[in-house]
């Protein structure tokens, strides 16, 4: 019986290719997009229109997935974005945007879909970032965070068998970057006082449009991921990320005095 699996965000990046990589496996793949003129169609993928920022847009995706199944194996909530600058002037409004984008978008969509979710999985596309100690991008580490917080949680409480991973990958090689730098413009570009950090993160931001995992490696392993009978509740992906994930487990004051030399040290090439 061909398997059923949701994905979100997949006009671009990770979310494109894992539409690719399922739809070769013979997978039903219902793809969700923003932007029509964005999408490249698959064999065996139906698109559905879905806005993370809008609960009506959620809702809707929801009821047109119940009106084609009854069941589906695996949610991959991999819509996202970056909301980026120094706490002390990134405005609450776009602080509340980006949780409701990489968090409360998702949570709303997947208790939707519980229904249908019976025995099956949910992934999780969360970040590095998740471990928490990246300046200027503290918006979405803190969203992916709570992403994390929010679905382990769910995994232990749920009643209805839905296994819950988390995959935390380093630097993908995809243009949510560029997208970054772009949503970020006005900040960036804006920031008294902080003028060499912004032109730091921007510079730095663009630089991995091209450098870290390929894309078709991350989706490949998320694939596997979600082939298997009983995958672990978190996974984290890449070497930058491994290493991100060994300094969260130093003292806070330790972390942050070495993220601060790191950051002067790079600022200076």
């Amino acid at each position: 019986m061909k398997k059923n699996i949701i994905i979100t965000g997949t006009t671009s990046g990770l979310g494109k290719e894992l539409v690719k990589q399922f739809s070769a496996l013979g997978w039903h793949v219902f793809a969700g997009f923003r932007n029509e003129k964005l999408i490249e169609h698959v064999n065996n993928v139906e698109y559905f229109y879905i806005d993370m920022t809008d609960r009506e847009s959620i809702q809707a995706a929801a009821e047109f997935i119940k009106s084609k199944t009854d069941k589906v194996d695996v949610l991959i909530n991999a819509a996202g974005c970056v909301s980026a600058g120094p706490i002390e002037v990134l405005d609450v409004d776009n602080l509340r945007e980006q949780f409701d984008v990489n968090t409360f978008s998702h949570i709303d969509f997947t208790q939707k879909l519980l229904p249908l979710l019976d025995n099956g999985k949910i992934i999780n596309i969360s970040s590095m970032s998740s471990f928490g100690h990246f300046p200027f991008i503290s918006p979405y580490c803190a969203s992916k965070r709570a992403l994390d917080i929010f679905f382990n949680a769910f995994g232990i409480e749920n009643h209805r068998g839905i296994k819950v991973v988390s995959v935390k990958p380093g630097v993908i090689s995809t243009p949510i970057w560029e997208k970054s730098v772009k949503r970020n413009s006005e900040l960036i570009e804006h920031c008294e006082g902080y003028e060499c950090e912004m032109e730091f993160l921007k510079n730095n931001a663009l630089k991995n449009t091209n450098k870290g995992l390929k894309v078709e490696d991350a989706a490949a392993f998320i694939t596997k991921i979600a082939q298997k009978s009983n995958p672990k509740s978190s996974y984290t992906l890449g070497r930058d990320a491994k290493f991100a994930q060994i300094m969260s487990y130093l003292p806070q004051d330790m972390i942050n005095n070495l993220v601060k030399f790191g950051l002067k040290t790079r600022m200076k090439k």
